[in-house]
């Protein structure tokens, strides 16, 4: 192998996009608070002075959708114009509507017999009727709400099992957050942005940081400076191990020298437009499906977690060192069309075999995931910002060997 340069990158809560993944999801959360069978897939846009959402949802939940955006702004910081956005006088607009029918019915399907299949020696699809279907046989499933496909990833090469150029982008997005609300720079606004480029020896592991690059919005008349300067005393040092810097190293805080004008004001925000800082950076793949709005019932969210779920625990229970699991599944149908594993030869065993060890010990069923990940709760305006993977605050974190989901 040859040295390679991994890049990620990360945004604070207060960025546009990350915003409205909170103003979404939060609302999310509020139908599951009282209705834990909740159909919900809410969408926000943001932009100057203005907040629309829309969507669809089937729930028995009484909500106040613009009561909690106006929370979730204020909460971020958002309380004046000046800032970007003032979450007390905002525009907000609404147009959630009920749950299609035509995608319930693939929700609620329910499997008691079997599909029509292919027969060999028969030139089309024929029906294999059931033997001795008795009661007992008749099962009711949730189906899968999309179609699509779902990536999860693992890497040995951090504590948190992800990439460390992502954890390192993550966490200077997090510090830049705490620090303005601590009061100790309180001249930062809610809007921000970090970005890791780290050196790979041949080996594949993680040598040195080649650029780090911090973007914070501020107040008007604060020096560039002084800026340069509190931001890598009280954000980058205190996170940032000096191991991995060399004298090679960039640092770029706020390249274009003036970042006063920030959030909605700055920026259009929309739902879902933060697929990387979601999930693991640059390295792994993604199937393309955005999370935050979307109750468990929307694989694009579940089947990510699941994916995740299996591809960390073969990785810490020490049978890869590099994980990437890859499902996919089809509207209306209660397992997956398929299921990979690539362990980029890292494995203990042959992947065929850990494969079949994964299709034999777990169930990727809708309703197993959800159930056995235990996501019918309000957790998910947590996963909003600052990534839905590392953080063991989350069920698909757990180590347990597959346990919540086995068979």
């Amino acid at each position: 192998m040859e040295k390679r340069r991994i890049t990620a990158e990360s945004v604070t809560e207060g960025h546009p996009d990350k915003l409205c993944d909170q103003i979404s999801d939060s609302i999310l959360d509020a139908c599951l608070g009282q209705d834990p069978e909740s159909r919900v897939a809410v969408e926000t846009m943001v932009s100057k002075g203005t907040v629309l959402i829309a969507g669809e949802t089937a729930t028995q939940a009484v909500i106040n959708p613009v009561d909690i955006a106006r929370e979730v702004i204020k909460d971020i910081g958002y309380t004046s114009e000046a800032v970007g956005m003032d979450g007390n006088t905002c525009l907000i607009l609404t147009n959630i509507h009920s749950q299609s029918a035509d995608i319930a019915l693939g929700v609620d399907r329910g499997e008691s017999v079997e599909l029509p299949h292919w027969i060999p020696g028969k030139k089309r699809c024929c029906w294999k009727a059931p033997e001795n279907l008795g009661s007992q046989e008749i099962k009711r499933h949730l189906g899968a709400g999309d179609q699509g496909m779902m990536i999860g990833y693992a890497t040995a090469e951090t504590p948190e099992y992800m990439p460390m150029p992502y954890v390192l982008a993550t966490q200077l997005a997090r510090r830049l957050s705490q620090v303005r609300k601590k009061g100790i720079l309180p001249w930062l606004c809610p809007d921000g942005k970090s970005q890791v480029t780290m050196v790979y020896n041949e080996l594949g592991q993680p040598e040195r940081i080649e650029s780090i690059v911090l973007s914070a919005q501020h107040d008007e008349g604060v020096d560039l400076m002084d800026i340069k300067l509190e931001l890598m005393k009280h954000v980058i040092q205190p996170v940032i191990d000096p191991s991995l810097i060399t004298v090679d190293t960039r640092f770029q805080i706020n390249p274009t020298g003036r970042f006063v004008i920030g959030g909605p004001l700055g920026d259009t925000g929309v739902t879902g437009r933060k697929l990387m800082v979601d999930t693991y950076g640059s390295v792994a793949h993604h199937g393309g499906g955005a999370f935050s709005g979307k109750d468990p019932t929307k694989v694009d969210r579940s089947g990510a977690y699941m994916a995740r779920y299996i591809a960390k625990n073969i990785v810490a229970v020490g049978l890869a060192t590099r994980c990437e699991v890859s499902l996919a599944y089809a509207i209306g149908q209660e397992e997956p069309e398929m299921i990979e594993c690539d362990t980029f030869g890292t494995a203990t065993q042959g992947e065929s075999a850990l494969l079949e060890r994964l299709k034999a010990e777990c169930s990727f069923a809708v309703s197993d995931i959800i159930e056995g990940l235990n996501l019918r709760r309000p957790i998910y305006k947590n996963t909003a910002a600052y990534g839905h993977f590392g953080r063991e605050a989350f069920p698909w974190e757990e180590v347990d060997g597959f346990a919540a989901v086995r068979k």
